[in-house]
């Protein structure tokens, strides 16, 4: 009997352990909630910073700056904001001012100067594994169809066993071959020819002048 009022007792305080905190934090107020707004710039020109990041410490919940630089956040008086850009030195500012339903700030961030702590310098060999790499992946040009036709092969001017077509001849009815005949090489030796066979025929009739009149001169056989 007094085992089974043990077990009882030790049950009723478990039991009221367990219920009494959900019991408080039902009776006790939400935690009050403050808006925060405000403008990012840059310190230096005074421009704003769009695409800041604005978020509550320790927590992922955030908002992202407007073209204008401008934010607006729900946060709990007692939160420290965190201000990022990319280039820029975070910023954090704390609230601490449970008594103010809603905050205007003006956040200006410093620029960040970024300094090379140390260079090295490798080899310009490429590695074998990554040539190997690049050649699996590199695309291979698709197979030719065996239906595909050769074009066909190009056909000569005029028959390979024949001979080529001469150049027309130049007459006196045709201006167009007299001009050609006049300028071309081989009227130029045409025309030289013809010159000299002129002259050796020149030479021969005053060859032939000559002996005749000397028969004329030379009359002793018939005194």
């Amino acid at each position: 009997m007094i085992f089974r009022l043990l077990t009882l007792a030790v049950g009723l305080l478990a039991s009221w352990a367990v219920c009494l905190p959900r019991a408080w934090a039902q009776a006790s107020p939400p935690a009050p909630t403050m808006r925060v707004s405000g403008t990012v710039s840059d310190a230096r020109t005074g421009q704003p910073l769009r695409g800041a990041a604005v978020r509550r410490l320790h927590t992922p919940r955030g908002v992202v700056t407007s073209d204008q630089g401008d934010f607006l956040l729900a946060a709990s008086p007692t939160d420290t904001l965190l201000f990022q850009a990319l280039g820029y030195k975070p910023q954090r500012l704390p609230l601490r001012n449970p008594a103010l339903a809603q905050l205007v700030v003006q956040v200006r961030l410093v620029r960040d100067s970024v300094r090379l702590g140390e260079v090295r310098v490798t080899a310009d060999r490429t590695d074998r594994a990554s040539i190997d790499r690049a050649l699996r992946n590199l695309k291979r040009p698709a197979p030719v169809a065996h239906g595909a036709q050769r074009p066909p092969a190009p056909k000569p001017l005029f028959p390979v066993d024949s001979t080529p077509p001469s150049l027309p001849k130049p007459t006196l009815a045709s201006p167009a071959s007299w001009a050609y005949e006049k300028l071309s090489r081989e009227g130029k030796e045409r025309r030289k020819m013809q010159q000299v066979k002129a002259q050796e025929a020149r030479q021969k009739a005053h060859q032939r002048q000559l002996e005749y009149n000397k028969a004329f001169k030379d009359n002793r056989g018939y005194e």
